[in-house]
């Protein structure tokens, strides 16, 4: 039977930081952080035993940082181009080596980075990491390349805007120039001549909503003579980066989440991704892409296992939560997607995101509980639940550089208090949670078990069913969804209420729907409630219509089943 996949994204630096300091612009040694060594047995067999199937380590590249490692040979960075104390995870500083944050022992860092692998799988997970394709860190420098390996922008020719043998863009006879103040006491960042900026800025002065902290890779596109393609022969970044690919494919990784894949030439993706999975066919490619008119080019073309299910169904699922759409709306997102759909991964939360309990989005954490269901269960696709998701970490403390935003930081030293009250000093017990902590845990692991083992949901074949409820006056179709999942010898209903009210709903199932799954119901034996474990009681002519009661912001699986 095939799994559906789970994956648990987490910050390492986050997530094994027990100290209760929480500094604002703290630094390592006034806030702490977390290490690999956090994940050991008994944290992976806990994140096993909630169904994930993966997990996504974030920030686990080196990247540019203020704290200085430089006793350790690894090159000092100056500030002024580093966002927060930590630094952002896609600032790479290094390919070829692993946060020395992470390190119980900084000499060490990469045998720890293998064995936290080893560990992972042995406690029957796989491991995603990062992969930045298209930017790196402005001070980038690799100590830990191989030998014989060049860095990016050793050997460029810096005179020219565009050259298809060069790593970067440059903007040439022109230095640098941030605009904004320089760190106090620090100094000044010099680059000339000036290199373009990671999000597609082609200037020496990017502003401070710029990626300023990065520099944007060139991949053989001329920007400044209409995106003219220059591909043959292959561009060097583009043998680089195979490399690099290929060897944390060596580490033991099980595959990449690909940031900001639709910045980096389509073309690239089809030419690298066959070279890295000859390797290893199971490797899995995850794109990080928003334009869907993109989709088909970066999976028929591009050779990407999953994309991003962002500007459809999360921005659907978040516009209904917070009531500014109908659960109407739910249906085109499938629809827009089209064949698209089990290539897409579903999520409610990322790094990139606001926080569902944060007073940006919900507030309250179990308002998207009707959304999570919808999410888990609507397709056989895979499904992200970002760390202390699953405890309604809220997001609003006030860190440092990103400030109060409704998202967990990525650029700060901090200790996210949900997870590390969870986590217990290492015991895992819970002790800590407060009663609507541990039942929305509850609701989570339930769910995630329910859609990992029921062969209608992780296999099965999807119906929806709102065009026939639209006039139906006992189903609100502005607040309430309804599809079918079915298998061989069974099938599930998923009703999700997204109204504040309790709702007394009758679902009618067309003769079309009955039609599709193929299931004799004359032979179906009986019907449960999964979420709440219950019999669901067969009303007469209950394969017409299927009439039952919903808590507000709540939702019912139901599965009728021949046994």
């Amino acid at each position: 039977m095939k799994e559906k996949i789970f994956i648990y994204q987490v910050l390492p630096r986050l997530f094994g930081n027990n100290k209760n300091v929480n500094k604002e612009n703290g630094s390592l040694e006034e806030n702490g952080v977390g290490k690999f060594s956090a994940f050991d047995d008994k944290a992976l067999k806990e994140i096993k035993k909630m169904g994930f199937t993966h997990i996504w380590y974030t920030g686990v590249l080196e990247h540019a940082s203020k704290t200085d490692y430089s006793t350790y040979n690894i090159q000092k960075d100056n500030p002024n181009v580093i966002k927060g104390k930590a630094g952002s995870p896609y600032a790479i500083r290094d390919y070829y080596d692993v946060s020395p944050d992470l390190a119980d022992n900084v000499e060490g860092r990469m045998k720890e980075f293998e064995e936290m692998v080893d560990r992972t799988h042995k406690n029957g997970m796989k491991v995603i990491i990062d992969f930045v394709p298209n930017h790196v860190a402005r001070q980038y420098h690799s100590d830990s390349k191989p030998t014989k390996t060049k860095d990016f922008g050793e050997g460029d020719n810096n005179s020219v805007f565009f050259d298809p043998d060069n790593n970067f863009y440059y903007i040439p006879n022109q230095k640098l120039e941030l605009q904004f103040s320089t760190e106090e006491g620090s100094e000044p960042y010099i680059e000339f001549p000036a290199k373009a900026t990671g999000n597609d800025c082609f200037s020496n002065k990017p502003g401070i909503n710029d990626w300023y902290e990065t520099v944007k890779l060139n991949y053989g596109v001329d920007y400044g003579n209409g995106n003219t393609n220059c591909f043959t022969p292959i561009p060097d970044t583009w043998l680089k980066m195979k490399d690099i690919l290929l060897f944390w494919a060596g580490k033991g990784v099980d595959g990449f989440r690909c940031d900001m894949a639709e910045m980096v030439p389509v073309e690239f993706w089809n030419w690298v991704i066959p070279k890295v999975k000859y390797k290893n066919r199971s490797l899995l490619f995850i794109a990080e892409v928003y334009n869907p008119d993109l989709y088909h080019n970066y999976v028929h073309w591009g050779l990407f296992d999953y994309l991003y299910d962002k500007v459809d169904l999360y921005d659907t699922l978040r516009d209904v939560v917070c009531g500014r759409k109908p659960t109407s709306e739910i249906t085109f997102c499938w629809q827009r997607i089209g064949d698209l759909q089990p290539k897409m991964l579903n999520f409610l939360e990322n790094h990139d995101e606001q926080r569902i309990a944060s007073n940006f989005f919900a507030r309250d954490p179990f308002k998207a509980v009707p959304a999570m269901v919808t999410t888990a269960t609507m397709q056989t696709n895979p499904v992200m639940i970002y760390f202390g998701q699953e405890l309604g970490e809220r997001g609003m403390d006030k860190e440092g550089f990103s400030g109060i935003d409704g998202r967990t930081s990525i650029f700060d030293y901090w200790s996210v208090d949900s997870i590390r009250t969870w986590r217990n000093g290492g015991a895992f017990n819970g002790s800590g949670l407060n009663e609507q902590q541990i039942k929305l845990r509850k609701f989570y692991i339930k769910l995630i078990q329910i859609a990992k083992t029921e062969e209608s949901i992780n296999a099965g074949k999807f119906f929806d069913l709102m065009y026939a409820n639209y006039e139906n006056p006992e189903f609100d179709s502005t607040k309430q969804y309804a599809f079918i999942r079915s298998a061989k010898k069974e099938f599930i209903i998923v009703v999700s209420n997204f109204s504040d009210q309790e709702a007394k709903v009758v679902v009618n199932i067309p003769q079309e729907a009955l039609d599709y799954i193929n299931i004799d119901l004359s032979k179906i034996k009986n019907a449960k409630e999964l979420l709440g474990n219950r019999i669901f009681p067969l009303a007469p002519n209950w394969n017409k219509s299927i009439q039952t009661i919903i808590e507000a912001n709540s939702a019912k699986i139901i599965k009728f089943s021949m046994e």
